[in-house]
């Protein structure tokens, strides 16, 4: 077998320009970028320089933002309105098209299931395993093992994934975990979690549910340490339970970060792709719209389906959003 030979003259000499460029050049452009303004922004009247300042440092924030999301996004709804070849405007046409399609309302109940099963889930199984959490001696240990999905991508986890849901003949000895169970433990048939439609939607989701909790966990477990402790032992001491403290103490003073969280898993819910890209690629009536969107584009190379796809998902997810930095500020606001 061929040993790769690095000529390392040729690679440095083609790349020291480059290297130069970016380890001397852009330091200096932005060394020289502060200390332009500082000096522009000293030379306006004082009771001008409190108010420009700000703009002076955010500015470059603000032109990288429009340039990589704002300009796409515009781009992107405008082409949504044209044809998939860019010449004739067609339009809700393509909105219609879509919308009337039997395939994209399978798309659409696998996003309404992701939307309500994913965050539901996530929120009661982080918000569980914060309050036992909080009861045990090794609350860090457990806390990292529940956390350590969260260190993984989305992709790596349906890889794991595979692994469990593993099908063989039944013929076979099967090697997936549940399968396993199901055949060993409980005596029954195998089952084809990812291709059987009764189960495959649940399968993909639960993915998703086992990558989301540690994270639900620590931000839950967060506002739940903040609650005070002598609230909650005078509770105990008049009488009331430990159902009773959660329902009536922790509970209400959690609500406006359960929300927080809740909504956040809303938002990842309506960009679900990878889970479903590397499991089915959609297939068995799995799709949802983000893969549906990413297959427009790529394979089917329709660009005018794919832009309204986008811009379906930018209508939902907005006023999640929205909501979403108004409870933010409403719970800053009470602290």
């Amino acid at each position: 077998m061929p040993v790769l030979q690095v000529d390392w003259e040729t690679l440095v000499s083609v790349n020291l320009p480059t290297l130069l460029l970016v380890i001397v050049a852009v330091p200096l452009a932005l060394v020289g970028y502060i200390v332009g303004a500082d000096v522009l922004v000293r030379r306006l009247p004082k009771r001008s320089q409190a108010s420009v300042r700000p703009w002076v440092w955010v500015g470059p924030a603000i032109l990288f933002v429009g340039v990589i999301l704002v300009y796409p996004m515009v781009g992107t709804i405008v082409r949504s309105f044209f044809d998939r070849h860019g010449s004739t405007f067609v339009g809700l046409g393509n909105f219609t098209r879509l919308l009337t399609d039997g395939g994209i309302l399978i798309v659409l109940r696998n996003n309404l299931l992701w939307l309500l099963l994913y965050p539901g889930l996530v929120l009661i199984f982080g918000l569980l395993l914060a309050v036992l959490a909080d009861r045990v001696r090794y609350e860090k240990s457990v806390k990292t093992l529940i956390f350590m999905p969260m260190a993984i991508s989305f992709v790596a986890m349906a890889i794991i994934w595979q692994f469990v849901y593993y099908y063989k003949d039944p013929s076979e000895p099967q090697t997936g975990t549940l399968n396993a169970i199901l055949v060993n433990v409980f005596h029954g048939q195998p089952i084809t979690w990812i291709q059987d439609p009764r189960f495959n939607n649940f399968a993909l989701i639960l993915i998703g549910v086992w990558g989301g909790t540690g994270f639900a966990m620590v931000i839950l477990s967060a506002a739940l340490k903040g609650i005070p402790g002598e609230l909650l032992e005078a509770a105990r001491v008049d009488g009331a339970n430990e159902l009773t403290v959660f329902r009536r103490i922790i509970l209400p003073l959690m609500m406006p970060t359960i929300v927080v969280v809740g909504t956040t898993m809303v938002i990842f819910a309506l960009k679900a792709f990878d889970v479903v890209y590397v499991m089915t690629a959609g297939n068995y009536n799995t799709d949802i719209l983000a893969r549906r969107m990413y297959s427009e584009l790529y394979s089917a190379g329709n660009n005018a389906n794919a832009s309204a796809l986008a811009v379906i998902l930018l209508l939902a997810v907005v006023p999640v959003l929205i909501f979403n930095l108004r409870q933010f500020r409403a719970v800053e606001s009470r602290r």
